[in-house]
């Protein structure tokens, strides 16, 4: 099967219904997902708990998850939550 690669832009004001969305494209995704923060400015308790989820899903499927954008406050929350390490991240 080729890999493809799923782009999402997360809108700030809707950051759990584009994580849930994420999450539902992961079952198509064989290659990677890319997941634009760049309009992120923090993310909030219930968007990490999603993150983890995502997370999960994508190690279950094998599928790269890449995070492009991530501000330094959002970055700093995802390595305080240890979450860092499941993402890769692109500028």
């Amino acid at each position: 099967m080729p890999a493809n690669t799923v782009r999402l832009d997360i809108d700030k004001t809707r950051i759990a219904t584009a994580l849930q969305d994420a999450l539902e494209k992961l079952d198509g995704a064989s290659g990677e997902v890319v997941l634009n923060f760049s309009s992120v400015d923090c993310v909030d308790a219930g968007a990490l708990k999603l993150m983890e989820k995502l997370a999960a899903k994508a190690d279950e499927k094998a599928v790269k998850v890449g995070l492009r954008g991530v501000n330094v406050r959002t970055y700093k929350a995802l390595k305080l939550v240890k979450l860092s390490e499941r993402f890769s991240f692109q500028s």
